[in-house]
């Protein structure tokens, strides 16, 4: 009787073994994954698949996180060396997280820093309570956030990633995420690029190998969960390039990293093969050129020095740069905020113009020189934009 019954509990858990390895076996096959490329400078899409799928996020949700923290490091609402107060619900999150107790402090960079290198659950809701009161209160506002910013797809339930079936994102508007962060925070965007992060004593190492494998990129987040798959946002720069990618649903890390990569060095040769062929009238794109009867002093010529996702951001930092930074000819330029329709949502591009092409190439390298991204770009008599060349 003993035999009959372990035999059939042992036929009933192979059963059960069989159906489970089906399930994740045919969830593996069914599983699809999302991705795309951008190029970081103009916004325009270089290449995607399934970019407007809805997905689970996983921890690519604490760049909207962070997004938030540097808007109110930004606006003076607080400071990095602020102490921030660490509530039992924050310690108790789980699994990944930096180990708080309850009724303990942490400093605002020192949990920005956790975020970015461990991705600490308890971290993000330490941020999520201190600015938003709660957490539940703070992804209303990361919602809110995300559709100002273009993002039109995209749902937050709380500010770590942890699943929730209503929490969903698209690689398009993780894109426009990144895009923003790297657009909107120049001064905060190199903390994405550290490849490790000391608290208490106590080392914690990256997730992103992509900062160590692949030349040229420099942050930003990856993310996992058993729902979401492996998930990567990411941003890569070359010879003065820059492309913003992002796949998600991977079954793996190695075929995650491998895909990004394939996407960034497609991505980045692209742009340089666009660009080149702006710098050749030889080849088949047409390239308008002021004529023999137009002087380089005719102020025909601008510096593009952002993409915002709205007016007053593109031309704030239009006059922080031309009151603020010591620039050769910034006194005599013009602002100017022009809308543009990208493939990833539409942007606002920011330009000092009535330049000459001298005085433009000098003003945006010494831009380059304070790590401030630029393009000079020509414009006709009629203030529209010709064509984009990439000054060295």
């Amino acid at each position: 009787m003993t035999f009959k019954i372990s035999r059939r509990i042992f036929l009933i858990a192979a059963v059960l073994l069989l159906n489970l390895s089906l399930t994740a076996s045919a969830q593996a096959a069914r599983r699809t994954t999302s991705s795309i490329v951008i190029d970081a400078l103009s916004g325009e899409v270089i290449s995607s698949s399934n970019a407007d799928e809805r997905r689970y996020p996983a921890s690519l949700t604490k760049l909207m996180t962070l997004y938030i923290t540097f808007s109110a490091l930004e606006k003076g609402e607080i400071k990095p060396d602020d102490s921030l107060k660490i509530s039992r619900y924050a310690a108790n999150r789980e699994p990944s997280r930096l180990g708080l107790k309850p009724g303990d402090t942490i400093s605002v960079k020192d949990a920005v820093m956790a975020l970015i290198i461990k991705s600490a659950n308890d971290c993000a809701s330490v941020l999520a309570e201190n600015l938003g009161g709660s957490e539940a209160e703070f992804a209303k506002l990361m919602t809110q956030t995300a559709k100002e910013l273009g993002m039109k797809n995209t749902t937050f339930k709380n500010a770590s990633g942890l699943p929730n079936r209503a929490q969903k994102t698209t690689a398009r508007d993780m894109a426009i995420l990144g895009s923003a962060i790297y657009h909107h925070f120049p001064e905060y965007y190199d903390l994405f690029s550290a490849a490790k992060f000391t608290y208490k004593g106590r080392t914690y190492y990256t997730h992103n190998h992509l900062l160590k494998k692949f030349e040229g990129a420099d942050g930003m987040k990856t993310g996992y969960t058993s729902a979401a798959g492996y998930n990567i946002v990411t941003s890569a720069e070359r010879n003065g390039h820059r492309v913003i990618a992002v796949t998600m649903g991977h079954n793996s890390i190695k075929n995650r990293d491998s895909k990004i990569a394939r996407l960034m060095s497609s991505g980045l040769k692209k742009i340089s093969q666009k660009n080149t062929e702006a710098h050749h009238p030889a080849t088949k794109l047409e390239i308008p050129v002021p004529t023999t009867g137009e002087s380089d002093d005719d102020g025909l010529w601008a510096i593009q020095i952002g993409a915002f996702s709205n007016y007053i951001k593109a031309r704030n930092y239009a006059l922080d740069i031309q009151g603020h930074i010591h620039l050769p000819y910034a006194q005599k330029t013009k602002i100017n905020v022009e809308p543009a329709t990208s493939g990833a949502a539409l942007v606002y591009r920011s330009q000092l113009t009535g330049l000459s092409k001298n005085e433009a190439d000098k003003t945006c390298h010494s831009l380059k020189r304070a790590n401030k991204s630029c393009i000079v770009v020509a414009v006709s008599k009629q203030n529209k934009q010709q064509f984009v060349m990439v000054t060295k």
